[in-house]
């Protein structure tokens, strides 16, 4: 049955309005995003599918949609907007209170930056004095188990960000959130090569799917 024979009261676009986006669920907004369905689908049972597939909202959208039968260009196009409009907004509360006052903010948007990444990465925050968020750089990008990083260059993004301090990120496409010897390793020379041009390393944090995981809080800095 398409959306539109629904009661009024039960459409998940009235619901929304009605009572807010938090009262849908994840289909009921994915449904309300697609607008419409496919033949004997509704846009709900649609959305559901893709839940399915991709293995929830961060699978889905991290992962290439152009082969997806019901998702036009439109439809991806509205997608990606979403998913970008939730990474600018958590980088702009970053940027507007300390990181680590916000935790919470930089967790999340790492996890929408590089969790779902198919090949690692390397991603910097850099900080200023108050530790707000001047810029993040995704610097160096490997395979799907290694990345090769060059503290040098790290020095040079550092200085030409004017940066008081740094917190480190990459992912870990296997889905665990263990730091490996090689982690560590780098995290402490990083480290080292950072504090001879004053810039301090707040933290390491390794992401994978939905798990991070905090090099500070396992004390491991």
């Amino acid at each position: 049955m398409a959306i539109s024979d629904w009661p009024l009261a039960e459409r998940p676009r009235e619901r929304l309005l009605a009572q807010g986006a938090g009262s849908l669920s994840d289909a009921e907004l994915l449904a309300v995003i697609l607008r419409t369905g496919l033949p004997g689908k509704s846009a709900v049972e649609l959305g559901r599918e893709l839940l399915e597939r991709f293995k929830g909202v961060a699978g889905l959208f991290a992962s290439d949609l152009r082969d997806v039968k019901g998702l036009g260009p439109a439809k991806r196009a509205q997608f990606e907007a979403a998913m970008e409009l939730a990474r600018r907004s958590l980088k702009q509360e970053m940027q507007s209170v300390s990181a680590l006052t916000s935790p919470g903010a930089v967790r999340d948007y790492l996890r929408l930056a590089i969790a779902e990444r198919e090949h690692e990465v390397f991603v910097c925050l850099w900080l200023d004095a108050q530790h707000r968020v001047l810029a993040c750089e995704e610097l160096f990008r490997g395979t799907l188990t290694q990345t090769s990083v060059y503290p040098r260059e790290i020095v040079k993004a550092g200085l030409k960000a004017n940066a008081a301090a740094v917190i480190f990120a990459h992912n870990h496409p296997s889905g665990v959130a263990q730091p490996s010897q090689a982690d560590e390793l780098l995290t402490r020379n990083l480290k080292e090569a950072l504090s001879l041009v004053d810039i301090k390393v707040l933290d390491h944090f390794i992401v994978a799917g939905r798990q991070t995981l905090s090099f500070a809080e396992r004390g491991l800095l």
